[in-house]
């Protein structure tokens, strides 16, 4: 069924100033009098008209321009990224930008009016990497096995991404040799897959990238459709497990800039976050798991129609919401996030997870399961022990992330002043829920801001301000980070971390 994926996200106003710029000229033909090279009439056009110093045209460029300038009778629009040309079409041409969130599950892709900033067109997807593996470790593994399988995780992106530029160009009357520019941000591993950089190190210790900076790439020679001389820009990453998509979003949310203690969450397969204590940085990255996706779980699921994504318990008695509000046919994330809080708070799970006697939980082989939709004919949707484990262990991961990063500042988590989340899940989980199994600090709900694919609005930033893509240099900069595994006590603090309550 298809997914619902999360575009959306903060729409901050910057004023568009994008590294490429599109300038419309009219050259003089060469006559016999005058025998110019075309090179040197495009340069001389440029410099008399818009004070344009001669730089270097693309090699893609100089191989079509000779004779498109003969067609468009001179008169065309020619796009320059900073001393070179990228592109050149028909005057009046509307060039856009593209900018793209790839995660570990699901992307996001938006198309970009360069002139104005405003997005044009944007699509979410899954990611079709997810077929060699649910997480990164897993796509770590499957890249080392040989130097084929890199390369299908790679084209697997670029073509996904190929399919959606063409669809949401014909959506706005476009072409996909009119994106001029493009920035993509992803996690470590999915930047190193998409670039054909070496994972193996990211899967051992000390999990170190093979590339920190920020990196500008020939869209072509990743094999992604675009302006002939386009580029990819990717936003640098902070660590083997905090990456550039990370980076974009504490660029969209300014948790850089916030005075005061902010925790900034963007949750997700892998989940990273960041605490600025009163101008001190620090990420940490929790492997959270597929769980908040739905799978794991025996009647779990994507967030497709259809789904549990609420549910209430009084009295005994339940109440669920789906999806398009059809008739029940699985559980996701957010749902299954609504039932485990709503089961402790209703004693029909303890603390530590273990599930009692109640009136809706059953034993079948020895196993309890809590029963959430009686379904005639068909097989009950319930949730498991091992259900709830899965979860659990997701959620542990993010609370020990959040104490790891609270210890490490000194502080207590009362002394958060607010606490952003990002990202499709956190998008739409049930904040008090959260709260109630021990995923948030407990603080009063004012604190906490949902604020959507904030990725993607750091991506498209960067498309379109200069000033933004150098903020996200200086974030990555200034941003530490700590390694979970090297805390002090961490079995003790996981095993505590794992408790169902903050």
């Amino acid at each position: 069924a298809p997914q619902r994926t999360q575009v959306e996200g903060l729409q901050p106003q910057v004023e568009p100033d994008p590294m490429v710029r599109p300038l419309d000229v009219r050259l003089t033909p060469p006559s016999l009098e005058d025998p110019m090279a075309d090179d040197r009439n495009l340069w001389g056009t440029l410099k008399r008209a818009h004070g344009v110093a001669p730089g270097t045209i693309d090699l893609a460029v100089q191989q079509t321009f000779t004779s498109r300038l003969r067609d468009l009778d001179w008169k065309a629009s020619v796009v320059l990224r900073e001393s070179e040309i990228v592109a050149l079409d028909a005057p009046s041409t509307r060039w856009i930008g593209l900018a793209v969130d790839i995660g570990t599950t699901k992307i996001a892709v938006y198309l970009v009016d360069l002139e104005t900033g405003e997005i044009a067109a944007s699509s979410g997807l899954m990611n079709p990497q997810i077929s060699y593996g649910e997480d990164v470790v897993s796509r770590i593994y499957t890249a080392g096995q040989s130097a084929e399988n890199a390369a299908k995780l790679q084209s697997l992106v670029v073509d996904a991404l190929n399919a959606s530029v063409a669809a949401l160009c014909a959506e706005i009357g476009s072409d996909p040799a009119h994106v001029a520019d493009a920035v993509i941000v992803g996690n470590t591993v999915i930047h190193h897959l998409f670039l054909g950089l070496s994972v193996h190190q990211l899967g051992v210790i000390p999990y170190v990238p093979a590339v920190r900076a920020e990196v500008d790439v020939k869209a072509r020679d990743l094999g992604l459709k675009m302006a002939p001389g386009g580029y990819v820009h990717m936003l640098p990453n902070i660590a083997g497990y905090v990456g550039a998509d990370h980076v974009a979003m504490l660029l969209a949310t300014e948790t850089d800039e916030r005075e005061g203690v902010t925790l900034a969450i963007d949750i997700g397969t892998n989940t990273e976050i960041c605490l600025n204590c009163r101008g001190t940085m620090k990420s940490v990255s929790c492997a959270s798991g597929p769980a908040f996706e739905g799978a794991h779980i025996r009647f779990g699921m994507r967030a497709a129609r259809g789904a549990i994504e609420r549910v209430r318990m009084s009295d005994g008695r339940l109440e669920i919401q789906t999806i398009g509000g059809s008739a029940p046919v699985g559980i996701c994330g957010s749902g299954l996030l609504d039932a485990i809080a709503q089961m402790r708070q209703n004693g029909v799970i303890d603390p530590s997870g273990r599930m009692l006697d109640h009136a809706l939980v059953r034993r079948l082989d020895e196993r309890r399961e809590f029963v959430l939709v009686e379904r005639p004919g068909e097989d009950d949707i319930t949730i498991s022990q091992k259900d709830v484990r899965e979860l659990q262990a997701a959620k542990t991961a993010i609370r020990l992330g959040i104490q790891a990063l609270i210890e490490d500042a000194g502080i207590a988590e009362a002394d958060i002043d607010r606490v952003i989340i990002a990202g499709a899940f956190g998008t739409f989980i049930d904040v008090q829920s959260a709260i109630g199994i021990g995923m948030l600090p407990p603080l009063p709900l004012e604190r906490f801001q949902q604020v959507g694919n904030a990725a993607g609005t750091g991506a498209r930033l960067a498309l379109i301000s200069r000033d933004k893509r150098r903020a996200a240099l200086e974030i990555a900069a200034k941003d530490g980070y700590i390694e979970l595994a090297t805390i002090p006590d961490f079995n003790e603090k996981f095993a505590a971390a794992s408790s169902l309550a903050w």
